[in-house]
Order: C-alpha cells, then structure tokens, then sequence
C-alpha cells in the first residue's frame, strides 16, 4: 500500500490520518516486551496517538523505516525537536530508533 503524501505542515498531515477517538491511549511496548511510554488521547498527545497508532497500523511498528515515516508527518515540530532536545519527547523517542532492535510495538488501551 502506499503512503500519503504528506507536506511540510504538520496540521495537513495529521488531516490525512485517522480519528482516534474510541483510543483512551496507546502503551508503547520494547522488544523486551517491557512498556516504555504512554500517549493519552488528551491535548497535547492526541496528535502523537493518531501518528503512532497510524504508523503501527500501517507498518506493523515503529520500525526504524517507520521512525522516518513518523519524522516526515512530524514536519516543522521534527525540525523544532531537533533544534530543541526535550521539548517534544513523542518526537526524539522517534530519533532514536535507528536499528530493528529498538523497533516499538504500540497496544492500544
């Protein structure tokens, strides 16, 4: 299946993913099996939720191929994150999966 095209804004590509509202949260999950974060569906997170849950949908996990799919919707917060590490947490997790051992699997709640 192929992706969307996404854009340099993130508001446009977020319109392109589905609405999550029966999603209260999703545990992100480690090759260990072991939970490593939680995104809620509430301000501030949904719009992670929606990228995340669309990209586990879509690709299986958050693979590293996954990871750069994520950065690309991402758009201006993915340059805005790496000019300020920290700021956007949902963002640099995505960073720094690099090989498929760090691949995330996402459960939602």
């Amino acid at each position: 299946m192929p992706l969307p095209s996404f854009s340099d804004k993130f508001s446009d590509n977020l319109a392109q993913l589905p609405v999550m509202e029966a999603v209260a949260a999703i545990e992100l999950i480690d090759q260990s099996g072991t939970p490593v974060a939680t995104i809620e569906n509430k301000p501030g997170q949904a719009g992670s939720l929606r990228v995340y849950h669309w990209l586990a949908d879509t690709l299986g996990a958050i693979t590293p191929e996954a990871a750069a799919v994520g950065l690309t919707i991402y758009a201006e917060h993915t340059q805005d994150a790496r000019a300020n590490p920290g700021k956007h947490p949902n963002i640099d997790r995505l960073f720094n999966i690099q090989t498929p051992d760090q691949t995330l699997q996402v459960k939602g709640l």
